[in-house]
Parts: C-alpha cells; structure tokens; sequence
C-alpha cells in the first residue's frame, strides 16, 4: 500500500521582552532556579496579573508579517492541568479568540518551486516552568524562573507531507520571527521551539490517520529525524494489522527513536474558561499602525531589493538575506566600498569561512563592517590584490587593525606601474627561454594552462604585489606578439 504523510507544526517562540507577560518579572536566561519568579507567577492568593503591552505588539507584528488577520477583540482563557512545574494549575493562553488569525508562509521545495503552508492561528500565553531531573538522586527539582515568560505558540494547517517541507517551514518561520526581533531564535536556550503532529493514510483517503504530537524538539537535525522516525514507526504499525493511537512522544535523539510520553489530550480535557481575572483585550487601529510602523524589511522583499538595487544573482542575495544581521553587514560594506559583486564574494566567502573555522556567530567578529569594507575598498581601487588581501585580512582579525594600517606597516601596496611590471615580466622571458620557445610552439588550447608559469613567476619576483591583471596581459602580449 502506498502512503501519504500528513504534518502540522505548533512552535512556541519566546518573545523578546525584559519581562513577562503577566508580571514585571524578568525574563534573563541563566539566572539561579527559582530566583525570577515573583507572587504572580507562583499564583499567590490575591495577585492579579497585568497584561504586557510589548507581547501584544510583537505578535501583531508576526501577524502582519504573514498576512494574516488580526483581532480587534481577544480573549485570554485558562488551561488547566495539574503538573509540578504549573503552581497556579492552570496555564493562562487563547483558546477561541487568539490575537492572530489565518495566514500563510510560502517555502521552498528541493526542486526549487514554492509551496504556500497555511497558519492557523498564533496566540499568546505564558510559559510554564522547568522540571530538572539530573543531580536530584531519584527526585525531580523545580526551577520557576520560566513560569510567565511570554510566548506566541505559531499553529499551522496539516498542510506537510514530508520531513524536508516540515524544516523548510519551521526554518522560515524562525527566519521570520528573527527577522523581526521578536524571539532571538535560540533553541539551545528553548526560545523557538518545534512541536510536530505526524500521521499518515493511504494515498487518496480524505480523514486523517490518527496522529502522534513529538513534543520539544529543540533543533532542525532532530525535528528532521523525528519525523522520519515517526513516520516509519506509523507504517510499520499498520501494514502489520496494528492500529496507530493518538499520543505525545518525545523524540530520543540518542537512540534517534520516539517514544511514548502519554496519551494526547483534547481541548475539552482542559476545562477551557475565559480567564476571570483578564478582560477582554481591544485592539485599536492606532495601536496596529503604531506596531506595524516598527517593522523591518522582511527576507523576501530585501531578497528581490538586493537583486535589483545590487545586480546579485538570486543565490547570492539569498544567501546575504538569510539573516537580518548578514543582511545588514552586508549593507554597511556596500554603502562604503562600492563594488557590490566584490563586496558580496568577500562577505560570503572569505568573512563567512573564517567566522566558521573560528566556530563564531557574525556578532562575534573580529572584523565589524565598518572595518571590513576598508579592505574591500582597496581591493576595488587595486592598491591591493585579491591575494595579498587574503594577508591582510588574516592580519585585521588577528589585530584589530585598519586594513590601511596594516598594508602601510607591511609595505604591501599592489605594484601598478607599468613599466615597473614590464621589467619583471622581460627578466622572466629572458631567464626562461626553453619555456618561452615551449608555449609559442604549443597548441592554442593549452596555453592558456601554460601561461601559469609565468604568472607565478613574475609574481614570486615582485612578492605577490604586481597587479595580476597587468601580468596577464603583459604576458600574452608579449608571448603571443
């Protein structure tokens, strides 16, 4: 039997506020357990909590990103359930009145066509806490430092039929919110964080299998994995006369394996209640034009712009938008060094493949912007080449140093007389005859391969500073005269 997957992703991106979301608490990763929760996150008696204007901005602001509705009225609601990290037991979220309504993303597939995936919804709600297994000999700890922290749970249609349109889409959606400044994306620190639904059916059946919900998964690798796992273990099940039932799983990424956590949960098994402590929110038209005026260039209008504006190819400025702060590097070396192309190599190929062999993120560059686009200048300008560059780039990240400072103290400026160049390709000629007679004699289509000879040569005689270019030409015109 053939069969079709069925996927829909609900990801929790935590909004990047000083506080949270209910509480004047902060929300800092890595502080003591239990040392940023106050009354109303612990769900004292008598505390009320206070919405947090920026949450609801920051989630009109995902919400105009993805072309969706936004509610004038919404409704927060309590979840209840009892679980150690939950002191209130009940968790305050949206249930029928969430802030962002229907919207859409569109991904691309391997074979490079679009797909349009469509969200749900996206509503807010706080975080519960952290239970803490390790190093508590048999017991579990309990760490409320996250209770309250806001969230924006982004709930898309079932509309995935495979592991790799899954990631596309879970990457989109991080690239997005990022984008917008409204979650930092970390998912080593459980800022964006990916639950999957996965069944599968026969292919040409309308209802859907009875799905599986993998819970946490906190990296694209592992969501890809989980799925793929998931996926097979459904099949097996039912082509061996098994039935598949409807459960959360955790996905072990050890034994690259899911595993049965308990049985999946329906709205009504939360006892859903508008909360009585929170009025509904009304959303004003100037509330919404206030947020929307904070939105930045989104990944695929500056994508189009860097093509036009820049004349890059649609992989290089994929490539430089594929984060805000690339994108903005980018920007800065352009505006000053000129040369687009030049900048747009230098940025992806050189500054990328040191920050990677270093093992650091573009914030954590030795070289800003400003800095970098001084080497690029005075490549553009041919004060020096684009090997000798390769130098003083070594020497700017190792320094701190200008790029003008350091070919002044090196004496590297690139040799662009011509008559000096000339020497050093006439001595070249004249101490290699049996070359020379070599490349004249041979057939057209090999010279062009034997002509490195030379070049190399001339290049050792003036230490790499003569100007390629020159060389080049000087040499046909000399070899080939």
């Amino acid at each position: 039997m053939q069969w079709e997957t069925v996927i829909g992703l609900e990801i929790h991106t935590q909004l990047t506020t000083k506080s949270k979301i209910f509480s004047g608490a902060s929300i800092a990763f890595g502080a003591e357990p239990n040392t940023q929760a106050c009354l109303v996150d612990l769900g004292f008696p008598g505390v009320l909590p206070v919405l947090n204007e920026a949450v609801v901005k920051k989630a009109i602001l995902f919400g105009t990103a993805i072309d969706a509705e936004i509610a004038r009225r919404t409704v927060f609601a309590r979840k209840n359930y009892f679980y150690p990290d939950l002191p209130k037991g009940y968790q305050i979220s949206q249930l029928d009145h969430p802030i962002v309504g229907m919207g859409h993303v569109d991904i691309t597939l391997e074979n490079g066509e679009n797909k349009r995936i469509g969200v749900t919804r996206a509503h807010l709600e706080e975080d519960a806490g952290k239970s803490l297994h390790e190093d508590f000999h048999g017991m579990t700890g309990i760490d409320l430092n996250r209770a309250g922290t806001p969230l924006l749970e982004i709930v898309s249609e079932p509309d995935m039929s495979s592991a790799k349109e899954a990631l596309a889409y879970a990457k989109k959606i991080h690239q997005i919110v990022v984008y917008l400044g409204i979650c930092d994306g970390n998912m080593q620190e459980g800022s964006f964080r990916v639950d999957a639904n996965v069944s599968v059916r026969p292919v040409g059946q309308e209802e859907l299998g009875a799905r599986a919900e993998l819970k946490n998964i906190n990296s694209f690798r592992f969501l890809e994995k989980a799925i793929n796992f998931e996926v097979e273990r459904q099949i097996d099940i039912l082509e061996s006369g098994g039935r598949v039932v409807q459960e959360t799983r955790l996905y072990d990424a050890a034994k690259d394996e899911t595993r049965s956590m308990r049985s999946k949960e329906e709205a009504n098994d939360y006892r859903y209640f508008s909360d009585p402590d929170l009025l509904p929110v009304i959303i004003e038209e100037d509330f919404i034009a206030d947020a929307v005026s904070e939105m930045p260039e989104l990944p695929a209008a500056r994508r189009a712009r860097f093509e036009e504006q820049y004349g890059l190819s649609a992989y290089d400025a994929d490539v430089l938008t594929a984060t805000r702060q690339h994108a903005d590097y980018y920007e800065i070396v352009v505006a000053d060094a000129g040369d687009a192309k030049l900048s747009a190599n230098w940025v992806m190929v050189e500054l990328a493949g040191a920050l990677n062999k270093a093992g650091l993120d573009l914030s954590q560059s030795p070289v800003d912007a400003q800095r970098f686009s001084g080497l690029v200048k005075r490549i553009a300008d041919n004060t020096i080449s684009g090997k000798i560059a390769k130098t003083v780039f070594e020497a700017m990240w190792d320094s701190g140093d200008s790029a003008d400072a350091i070919i002044e103290a090196k004496g590297l400026k690139q040799i662009t007389d011509s008559g000096a160049i000339e020497a050093i390709v006439d001595e070249v000629l004249t101490d290699n005859p049996a070359q020379v007679e070599n490349f004249r004699n041979a057939d057209p289509d090999k010279q062009p391969k034997m002509l490195g000879f030379f070049v190399g040569q001339v290049m050792k005689k003036s230490q790499g500073k003569a100007n390629p270019k020159q060389v080049n030409e000087l040499l046909r015109k000399k070899l080939l005269g």
